[in-house]
């Protein structure tokens, strides 16, 4: 059974690092992205109609009007 405990106390630890490599890779393209101007223009467009479009779901969902 300590085998167990010992187990648990090691998961929060795991679960952070498994956290930030996550966002470490996944923004890591965005970070390449935006060195040409191009390409940060359309990034910016991109990140706008998805919180935009995020935002507009989420507010039908809940019938907030």
């Amino acid at each position: 059974m300590s085998s167990f405990w010992e187990n648990l106390d090691k998961f929060p630890r795991f679960l952070i690092s498994v956290l930030a490599g996550f966002f470490l890779t996944t923004f890591k393209t965005f970070f390449k992205q935006l060195k040409n101007t191009k390409s940060k223009i359309s990034l910016i467009v991109v990140i706008t109609i998805i919180i935009i479009t995020t935002y507009t779901i989420i507010k039908k969902m809940t019938g907030i009007e």
